[in-house]
């Protein structure tokens, strides 16, 4: 590994820049620790440049949101033949789409909360209020609101009454075109991430979220001191087993690869709900994937130099 140079690829021009930087810049290190020779790289418009004249031996895309999920930077990547690590740019594709996601898991037997898919155009053309009023007949309440793509929940509300709805839409319309709108589930919110070894990908301990809002917003995701994390998750043996089969089974029907992070619910009554998949997980301060991985005693950086020696063998 030493003899290799990687290239951490953060930061880029989605809402979610500084949350990947921050990302880059703990993955480089936890690399560095076990001897891996790193450069930072923004995904800017120098990328290509940086691709064709200072090649690297493998990218590790640490993106997050836009274009370093949903498989745009991957086909860059791929169309230059530099090996990295992370999915595909067409499982990626699938992925991002949350209705998408959703849609394959339920085929396949995985159970996911009910939803609808709106555009922004359907309640202009035919009225937000008829529109919204069957939604709530439809999904009763209360309701999870969030874009159909993007991450770290930027825009995702829960409405808990229906006067609170129509502003919600508005906030949730600021992140995209298209609004998910999907029961909201009571019970624990937990987050597992999968990680592609020798024998396939296994699960690692599930991490419990728990925020003091209840809800795990943005504002809750990155700021410290807003959410109790325990990890492993506060589940029994059953449970804990049931969380990690949905996050390998996940990974596996959406073509995922290399490492990925399955957020879930488990209801009072044990059914465990898929809720959305992240093919770039965030690797700060407060992220999950950190905390999986310390909770099931490995290291970050050897993990990670890992995944480098799979895609360059690719």
């Amino acid at each position: 590994m030493a003899d290799r140079m990687v290239a951490v690829l953060s930061g880029g021009l989605s809402h979610e820049r500084e949350v990947s930087i921050r990302s880059g810049r703990r993955l480089s290190a936890a690399l560095r620790s076990v001897g891996v020779t790193v450069e930072e790289w923004d995904a800017d418009a120098s990328l290509l440049t940086r691709l064709r004249d200072h090649r690297p031996d493998a990218v590790v895309v640490a993106l997050h949101g836009g274009e370093g999920e949903n498989g745009s930077v991957q086909a860059i990547l791929e169309m230059f033949g530099v090996p990295y690590v992370g999915t595909d740019s067409r499982a990626c594709r699938r992925a991002w789409d949350k209705p998408t996601a959703k849609a394959e898991l339920a085929r396949a037997g995985l159970t996911t909360p009910e939803w609808i898919v709106l555009p922004h155009a359907t309640f202009r053309e035919l009225g937000a209020k008829p529109v919204l009023d069957a939604m709530v007949s439809t999904l009763g309440l209360p309701l999870m609101l969030k874009p159909d793509q993007g991450g770290s929940a930027l825009g995702a509300q829960v409405v808990r009454d229906a006067a609170e709805l129509p502003p919600a839409m508005v906030g949730c319309l600021a992140y995209g075109d298209t609004v998910l709108a999907e029961q909201f589930i009571s019970g624990v919110e937990v987050a597992v991430a999968v990680v592609d070894g020798p024998d396939g990908p296994y699960a690692l301990p599930a991490v419990e979220i728990v925020p003091e809002t209840g809800v795990y917003d943005y504002t809750a995701r990155y700021t410290a001191g807003l959410t109790d994390f325990h990890a492993p998750a506060r589940l029994d043996a059953a449970a804990a087993k049931s969380v990690g089969e949905l996050a390998v089974a996940a990974h596996r029907l959406l073509g995922l690869r290399d490492v990925s992070r399955t957020d879930a619910i488990v209801a009072e009554d044990g059914t465990v709900y898929f809720l959305e998949v992240n093919v770039s997980p965030g690797l700060t301060e407060t992220s999950l994937l950190p905390m999986a991985v310390e909770a099931a005693g490995q290291s970050l950086g050897e993990i990670y130099a890992g995944l480098i020696e799979r895609a360059v063998a690719r």
